[in-house]
């Protein structure tokens, strides 16, 4: 009995890059095989071939491009993945040369993207983004503009649209682009009414896959999808966090990064992104026993600093520390918590180091205010967190959370 007969084969792919020196293009294409783990796919082979430039017409050379007809010939080859992105007109003389479905790193990410999108607009993103990368590869499929057959690079919102002209996609893209729009003024006033509430945000970024899920899990119990797979959350997610001071924070979990994420997504999530650009602190998660950390928090740092995230303080979280044998050789960024997100270690010190580097805004006091003083506490209990109030002989006692712009107004009936 066929081991799919019930059930569909996974798409055999074949991974190919060009190394001209500009990268490792082992570790990347050790990390494109990952994204096709996360896509559904299975890898058979990797192809690496040194040149100066890719070649314009077939991305590799006459010599290793037979190598991979006789590859996928031979093996059964579903589809070609290149660690680049390809041109159209590559990609074209590539599938009509190989008979074999070509993709790049972008249209692989463009396709776990469609697959994670949960919120609006997150989905809305998603089919902008395709759409903006599909539209120049139109040329020369004739009036039907469809890749038929499915699987990995042909998922998500935008590919029905793929069967309508370029004038209809065109229509579809300023559509998004204006519901996108919206979508931002209401975060951007979002924004600015924490600001005016002195609601201060922290946002989890860093290399997907790290932990920033299963962080914010334990940190708030959000119930955030965590699964060890590449961008296996998309978006982002918002919850309130009691630091040990009793002031509460919005912490929010941002889209995973890679190496070399390609420019047209980082604009296409740029509103998204932006919520840990305007937050006013960072915890840059990074997974501790991967051999590439320190690369990965410079990804990182590189990003933030394009999203203009510039003099503000960030703190390296180097998770699954109980992995590590020393922690302490790692090579890390400004101030550093090791913990294990998964066994809840190191919380303490991580909470502790959040409120070191998070501007003083509220105080946890006690306080005997005299029974004249009823507007004091009329304004304690307004404005700030009382957590226990009783009417004693010698006047009301009050344990609360209050502005530290009250403090001197309290500061004779402090205890």
């Amino acid at each position: 009995m066929p081991m799919y007969e019930n059930e569909i084969r996974p798409e055999r792919a074949l991974l190919v890059s060009v190394d001209t020196g500009d990268f490792d293009a082992q570790v990347s294409i050790d990390e494109l095989e990952e994204l096709a783990s996360t896509a559904g796919a299975v890898t058979i082979g990797q192809v690496i071939q040194k040149k100066e430039a890719p070649e314009k017409a077939t991305f590799v050379g006459v010599g290793k491009l037979a190598e991979i007809i006789a590859f996928c010939q031979s093996n059964e080859v579903d589809l070609l993945i290149f660690d680049s992105e390809l041109s159209p007109s590559q990609q074209r003389n590539l599938e009509k040369l190989t008979g074999v479905r070509v993709i790049d790193r972008t249209t692989l990410i463009l396709d776990i993207f469609a697959q994670r999108a949960r919120s609006s607009e997150g989905k809305l993103q998603v089919e902008l983004a395709q759409l903006r990368y599909q539209l120049p590869r139109l040329a020369g499929q004739g009036t039907s503009l469809s890749r038929l057959g499915g699987g990995i690079g042909t998922r998500g919102p935008g590919e029905t649209k793929l069967e309508s002209d370029k004038r209809h996609i065109r229509r579809r893209i300023q559509k998004l682009e204006e519901d996108l729009e919206a979508m931002e003024k209401r975060r951007h006033q979002m924004r600015k009414r924490r600001e005016k509430d002195s609601v201060q945000t922290v946002a989890i970024v860093g290399y997907t896959n790290a932990g920033k899920s299963t962080l914010m899990n334990a940190l708030t119990d959000a119930g955030v999808l965590a699964e060890n797979k590449l961008f296996a959350t998309l978006d982002p997610t918002s919850r309130a966090l009691t630091l040990p001071d009793g002031r509460q924070v919005m912490l929010v979990d941002t889209v995973g990064f890679i190496r070399r994420l390609p420019h047209k997504l980082v604009e296409a999530f740029k509103s998204t992104l932006e919520e840990a650009a305007s937050a006013t602190l960072v915890l840059n998660v990074c997974d501790a026993s991967d051999e590439h950390a320190a690369e990965h928090l410079e990804v990182t740092q590189k990003l933030l600093s394009e999203l203009g995230y510039e003099d503000k303080p960030i703190i390296s979280v180097m998770n699954k520390c109980d992995k590590v044998g020393d922690i302490y050789s790692m090579h890390t960024f400004g101030k550093t918590v090791m913990i294990s997100a998964l066994q809840q270690k190191g919380f303490d010190e991580l909470l502790t180091a959040i409120l070191k580097e998070l501007p003083p805004t509220r105080r946890k006091v006690e306080l005997m205010l005299p029974f004249s003083q009823g507007a004091i506490a009329a304004r304690i209990r307004n404005e700030g967190a009382v957590e226990e109030e009783e009417y004693k002989p010698e006047g009301l006692y009050m344990r609360a959370i209050i502005d530290i712009a009250l403090i001197s107004q309290v500061e004779e009936w402090l205890i």
